[in-house]
């Protein structure tokens, strides 16, 4: 091995040791705030719904803030998954090398670069009062509101990676249904899905790992009512949102609590991660 091969294996080496130095700082402090609320409430914090900062009374349980996660996440996806389908078979599959599906890739990609304060922003003045028209909920505000900006953000994220899946299906295959008479459909859920279903689904774990992640947009339309919804239109929290809301003024337990909620978040996005691969390995 000569010297250049020597430099590159240290930097690659040294580039991998800092990452790994970096999650696992990440690890160690989220696990020594989160200490104190653990003690005090043990594992009833992670099922309890009770969330009381007054002094004296203190009870905090994570409980409302995991079901609020979880509930917009999987409503964004189950939203976003028609859609970026869709769109991925549209650029990739139908109009493929067109001026159409070059403008639409474009815009799928401007969505995937926008700010989410700005999400927000439009869906609090322009989403939020159609709500309301509706009648679905008073305020506006709520999970439902919530999910469909999430899956809003969500769907480029989507849609890219399965566009690029969908094109490294080898032509020689769709050639070979097209010439024993296959329709553009029977092609596309015979030949293109069942090749790249692998990527299809590891892009919309990628997009539900954003969404579960996700907090200005949420926090501006989710309603921050500390209780878990009882409907699709009522008020909640997230886990991410909740942190960004208190953790300017918190302190001693509440501080733990929030703290030990970004641990649960973390915990939940690994296992989410973790999932994803085992089904990407099952499918392949």
């Amino acid at each position: 091995m000569n010297n250049s091969d020597k430099i590159t294996k240290y930097f690659l080496f040294a580039g991998s040791f800092l990452i790994l130095i970096v999650a696992g700082g990440m690890v160690f402090s989220l696990v020594g705030g989160a200490i104190p609320a653990f003690h005090k409430f043990g594992w009833h914090f992670i099922t309890s719904t009770n969330w009381n900062p007054t002094e004296g009374r203190e009870s905090y349980g994570a409980m409302p803030f995991i079901a609020g996660t979880m509930i917009t996440s999987v409503l964004a996806l189950l939203i976003s998954i028609p859609m970026a389908f869709s769109t991925s078979l549209f650029v990739s599959e139908y109009f493929r090398k067109t001026p159409v599906a070059s403008v639409l890739s474009t815009l799928v990609d401007l969505l995937a670069g926008i700010p989410s304060i700005v999400y927000g922003l439009w869906g609090f003045y322009t989403l939020r009062p159609f709500i309301m028209h509706l009648g679905l909920s008073p305020q506006g505000f709520g999970v439902f509101t919530s999910g469909i900006i999430l899956a809003i953000m969500i769907i480029p994220y989507a849609t890219s990676l399965s566009n690029e899946i969908i094109v490294m299906v080898p032509n020689e295959l769709k050639e070979a249904a097209y010439s024993l008479g296959a329709t553009r459909m029977e092609v596309i859920f015979n030949v293109i899905v069942p090749n790249a279903r692998s990527g299809i689904v590891a892009s919309y774990i990628l997009a539900f790992g954003r969404a579960l992640g996700e907090t200005m947009a949420v926090t501006m339309l989710i309603g921050n009512a500390n209780k878990v919804p009882h409907s699709l239109f009522d008020t909640g929290n997230t886990m991410a949102s909740v942190i960004a809301n208190q953790f300017g003024e918190a302190d001693g337990l509440k501080l733990s609590s929030l703290i030990a909620i970004g641990l649960l978040l973390f915990i939940i996005t690994a296992l989410v991660n973790t999932a994803g691969k085992f089904i990407i390995k099952k499918l392949s």
